[in-house]
């Protein structure tokens, strides 16, 4: 038997799509497993014990309709039996739409629903603390027979990679038997990172209740907008922040969180792989993205989240993300850290540091 399985676009998609995988080889370990994902998000899967190809989906079939074809007709040739598409989107369908797969699974739309021969309609509500994110990819197994209620994404690093992080991070300065936490300062975008005045204020909390050491996550066309963090930063707080010690790929990155305390910080792929690693989390949310969704593996004093909907919920009566997200710059105004102080002073004093 052969599968694959389609997520495109984002690392913290590709990593949470991943836990597809461990149920499959579960329930079909001679089966040929293979992952189709843009290829800069290769470095969250790498080593994935249970995935057994890769197919890139670069540039090129994302900006050429007629390379995404020709994408498409080599995707036949390889005769899948099963697709699952968990992108659900108008190149993924047209991908799964060629495959010529007996068993087609996605998320029910109206206007895709013709193409495959399972459509799950995507549970809107959850009480299991894994999240919307993990139950509703988790769905997409039932039409296979799989029904497990949560299943975490795994990140797996190699003991070359942590032992080369961490001597990275003793020549530079940092002393492993002290506080270190990882601050996530931006967003993927303007709209998904908190304020920078605001984020100066929580790194000065954080600072003083730890008097932790500090690491920000940021790749090097970011480092004016770090920088500029830093500079709002109180002088005490900038005294603890190793600016120049930061990940310079995606497993860079990766082995230096695995060596933190705890990751803090703006919502996104950083925050996803920091639960991976089994590191502490608190996040702050974009105040147009749904936290009930991405708010994966809640639990106090192991993974906390806070939203501005969570202080002034009147903001949202009867709205859709799709209409909170134009009004998402100035609801961050609203959004100041000490809404939250409290909640992050209990957070920082469980970490026991």
């Amino acid at each position: 038997m052969k599968i694959l399985v389609i997520q495109q676009k984002m690392i913290g998609d590709v990593l949470t799509s991943s836990i597809l995988f461990e149920a499959l080889r579960a329930k079909y370990p001679n089966a040929q497993l293979d992952y189709l994902v843009n290829s800069h998000t290769v470095p969250v899967i790498e080593n994935n014990p249970n995935i057994d190809n890769l197919v890139l989906f670069t540039n090129e079939e994302e900006s050429s309709k007629l390379t995404l074809l020709k994408f498409a007709k080599k995707i036949k040739k390889q005769q899948y039996d099963v697709v699952i598409d968990v992108y659900s989107k108008l190149s993924s369908n047209l991908i799964t739409l060629f495959s010529a797969a007996k068993t087609k699974i996605s998320y029910y739309k109206s206007y895709s629903a013709f193409i495959y021969t399972h459509n799950i309609k995507r549970a809107t509500k959850t009480d299991e603390n894994c999240g919307l994110a993990i139950v509703n990819r988790l769905q997409l197994l039932k039409p296979l027979d799989i029904t497990i209620a949560s299943a975490k994404p795994k990140i797996y690093l190699t003991s070359e990679e942590l032992e080369t992080s961490k001597k990275f991070l003793t020549t530079n300065g940092i002393n492993l038997k002290k506080p270190l936490i990882m601050i996530s300062v931006l967003g993927s975008g303007d709209n998904k990172t908190y304020p920078f005045a605001y984020m100066a204020k929580v790194i000065d909390q954080i600072v003083a209740t730890t008097e932790a050491q500090i690491l920000f996550n940021y790749i090097p066309k970011q480092e004016k907008e770090a920088k500029a963090i830093f500079n709002l930063c109180k002088t005490e707080t900038q005294a603890r922040i190793y600016m120049h010690l930061f990940g310079k790929s995606l497993r860079d990155f990766l082995s230096l969180t695995a060596h933190c305390h705890a990751l803090i910080g703006n919502e996104g792929g950083a925050v996803n792989m920091a639960k991976a690693l089994n590191i502490k989390t608190f996040t702050i949310f974009s105040t147009w993205i749904d936290k009930d969704t991405w708010n994966i593996f809640e639990e106090e004093t192991i993974n906390e989240s806070v939203h501005l909907k969570d202080y002034k919920p009147e903001l949202y009566s009867g709205k859709t993300e799709k209409e909170m997200k134009p009004q998402a710059m100035e609801l961050y105004k609203k959004f100041t850290p000490d809404l939250f102080q409290q909640k992050l002073d209990a957070f920082l004093k469980s970490l026991n540091l």
